[in-house]
C-alpha cells in the first residue's frame, strides 16, 4: 500500500486539471541512477495495464510493478513553504541516501 497526504491529493488534483487529463494521475517511479544506485521520478500519466492505482479524494498515484516493490509502504506528502515546495517520498525501504539526497538504496 501507498498513502498520501491532504496536501499531496490536492496538489495532484490541481495538476491533473491544469493538464486536462481527467482520468490520469501522478506517476512514481523508481528508476536507476543517482550515486547511491535509484532515484524518484514522477509525471502525470494515466494507468496502464499491470498498474497499482491508490486513491484519495479522486486523486490518483499510479505505480508500476516493479517500482511498487520498492515503495511498498510509503507516505506521498505535498509541502508548498518558502525554501522548498514539492512532493517528498517517506519511503520506509530506504537504509541509505546519498549527500544530496537525491538518491537511494533499498
Amino acid at each position: 500500500m501507498i498513502s498520501m497526504t491532504e496536501g499531496a491529493a490536492r496538489k495532484i488534483q490541481a495538476l491533473v486539471a491544469d493538464k486536462g487529463l481527467a482520468d490520469g494521475g501522478l506517476r512514481v517511479k523508481v528508476v536507476g541512477g543517482g550515486c547511491s544506485g535509484l532515484s524518484y521520478k514522477m509525471d502525470l500519466d494515466r494507468p496502464r495495464e499491470g498498474d497499482r492505482v491508490f486513491e484519495r479524494d479522486g486523486a490518483k498515484l499510479v505505480v508500476d510493478r516493479k517500482s511498487f516493490l520498492y515503495l511498498n509502504g510509503t507516505e506521498l506528502d505535498y509541502r508548498d513553504e518558502l525554501m522548498s515546495s514539492g512532493f517528498n517520498l517517506q519511503n520506509p525501504n530506504v537504509k541509505r541516501t546519498c549527500g544530496c539526497g537525491s538518491s537511494f538504496v533499498v
